[in-house]
């Protein structure tokens, strides 16, 4: 490992996590290769698989700024964009489920659900941010965008984050309530850490004044 680039390092750390994330994937494709039928316990345990694990991978990007100033590791800065596609392959994974499994692609049933159901409109509303997200996630377009309105547009995944805390909330019930106040904690913390960031970049340092030389003599008047 000491005789290999940096950047061959770093290509085998990606593809190391590219594996790991994909290994949840790899469980619902075990279980769904068992189950079949495709009855109503195995439609929730997709749905709760998926959304945990979007919601997980989702905080582990939020994770990677933090620690990257933490540690001063920055090539961790080239991890964010694939644990942000990620987040979004599990979000679409959850979506699907829920318009497929659970509504049988019933336009009329998944509108109704949408606008009738609070914590399903949370859930969608999560969705649609992570959208633009993925689809602005290469250098084609920070050129277009400019890169501080391609940060403006990313710092959305906070929002993104928050509606899915409240909708995992609104899942929840009685001891099962420990996992929502946990991601939810690990998210405010990850938030809290983002605005002192910006607060402190925000402050103008005050430039240094120049020395001024040092007379060890008088000068003597003309």
């Amino acid at each position: 490992m000491n005789n290999l680039s940096s950047s061959a390092r770093l290509g085998l750390i990606k593809l190391a996590i590219f594996a790991l994330l994909l290994l949840p994937f790899g469980r619902l494709a075990m279980v769904a290769a068992v189950n079949t039928d495709f009855g109503p316990d195995f439609v929730e345990y997709v749905q709760r698989w998926t959304g945990t694990w979007t919601l997980t991978i989702l905080l582990l990007t939020l994770t990677i700024s933090p620690l990257r100033a933490k540690t001063r590791w920055h090539w961790l800065a080239r991890l964010r964009r694939m644990f942000g596609l990620f987040t979004f392959f599990y979000a679409v994974l959850h979506f699907v489920s829920f318009i497929g499994l659970d509504h049988q692609f019933e336009i009329n049933d998944i509108a109704k659900d949408i606008f009738k159901r609070p914590y399903v409109t949370l859930g969608f509303a999560a969705f649609v941010i992570l959208i633009p997200l993925a689809l602005t996630s290469n250098q084609f377009a920070v050129r277009r965008l400019g890169g501080r309105r391609w940060q403006e547009l990313h710092r959305s995944i906070y929002l993104a984050g928050i509606l899915g805390c409240l909708h995992y909330f609104w899942l929840a019930e009685g001891t099962a309530l420990l996992w929502p106040v946990a991601y939810s904690l690990v998210l405010a913390h990850l938030l809290s850490w983002r605005i002192k960031e910006r607060k402190r970049k925000a402050i103008p340092v005050p430039p240094t004044p120049a020395a001024k030389p040092l007379r060890f003599f008088k000068q003597k008047p003309d």
